[in-house]
C-alpha cells in the first residue's frame, strides 16, 4: 500500500524545481495532484510534469493560478474541488526572491516578495481549510527557508516572508489541531536548483560548503522526502514544527 493511496494533493509553484520534486514524490506514493504555475514562461514545463504525473497512474492537472492572488485562490480551490472532489494535502511551495540590500530595496520589490512568499500561504491555507474541516482531516505543509530563521544579508524581504510562515504555521497548529488538520513547515537549506545555481560558482560555493556540517548542497528530492513524511500518516503526532531540512546548517 502507498503512503498516500486515494488522497488528493495540491502543490503551489511546481512547474519547476523544488515544487515539480514534491508533485512527482507525492504521485510516486498514490496522490492524485492538482498543482499550479504562474507565468506563460512555465506552461511547457507544467505540460510536461502533468504528463510525467499521469504516467504514474494518478489523477493529475495544471492550473496556471497566482498563489499571491486571493481571488485567484478561491477560484483554483473550488476548480480542484469539482475536479478532485477534496484535498486531502496542501504544500505551499510557491515563491520568489529578489535580493537586494536593504538601503537599495524599493517598496515594490518588498511587497512582491511579501506577496508571493507570505501572502500566498495565507491565501491557499484560508480555502483549503473549509474542506478540511468537513472531512476532519487534512496536511497543510507550508515552505519556509532555514534563512527565516537565520537571516542573511541582502534577503531582509526574502527572510522577513519565511519568518513569517513559521509564525503562521505555529498559529493555524493552534487553531485547527482539534479538527485533526495538521499544519507544518520546512525550512531548506541550500539546494541545488536554477534559482540556486549561483551558489556553486567560485569561492562563494567553498564558503558555504564550509557552513554546512554534511559538506554538500541539498537536493530537490531530499526537501520531496521531508515534504513526503509530512503529508502522509508517519507524522500523524507531528504539528506546528519546522522542519530544517539544511545539511546540519541550522546548527
Amino acid at each position: 500500500m502507498k503512503l498516500l493511496e486515494g488522497k488528493v494533493s495540491i502543490v503551489t509553484g511546481a512547474a519547476r524545481g523544488i515544487g515539480a520534486a514534491i508533485a512527482l514524490k507525492l504521485a510516486e506514493q498514490g496522490s492524485d495532484i492538482a498543482f499550479t504555475y504562474v507565468s506563460d514562461s512555465s506552461a511547457e514545463k507544467a505540460a510536461a510534469l502533468e504528463s510525467q504525473l499521469q504516467a504514474l497512474g494518478v489523477k493529475a492537472k495544471a492550473y496556471k493560478s497566482n498563489a499571491g492572488d486571493f481571488a485567484q485562490c478561491e477560484t483554483f480551490v473550488n476548480d480542484v474541488l469539482k475536479e478532485f472532489g477534496k484535498i486531502d494535502v496542501c504544500v505551499n511551495n510557491a515563491g520568489i526572491s529578489k535580493d537586494n540590500l536593504l538601503l537599495r530595496m524599493t517598496a515594490e520589490q518588498w511587497d512582491e516578495v511579501m506577496d508571493i512568499n507570505l501572502k500566498s500561504v495565507f491565501n491557499m491555507t484560508k480555502q483549503v481549510i473549509r474542506p478540511m474541516m468537513k472531512a476532519k482531516a487534512g496536511s497543510i505543509i507550508n515552505m519556509s527557508s532555514i534563512i527565516g530563521i537565520r537571516g542573511n544579508a541582502g534577503q531582509s524581504s526574502y527572510a522577513a516572508s519565511k519568518a513569517g510562515i513559521i509564525g503562521f504555521t505555529k498559529s493555524v497548529a493552534h487553531e485547527l489541531g482539534s479538527r485533526n488538520i495538521r499544519c507544518n513547515a520546512i525550512a531548506p537549506g541550500f539546494i541545488e536548483t536554477d534559482m540556486t545555481h549561483y551558489l556553486k560558482e567560485g569561492a562563494a560555493s567553498e564558503e558555504f560548503l564550509k557552513k554546512i556540517p554534511l559538506g554538500r548542497f541539498g537536493k530537490a528530492d531530499e526537501v520531496a522526502n521531508t515534504t513526503l513524511f509530512l503529508a502522509s500518516d508517519l507524522s500523524s503526532y507531528i504539528t506546528g514544527q519546522v522542519i530544517s531540512t539544511c545539511g546540519g546548517l541550522n546548527i
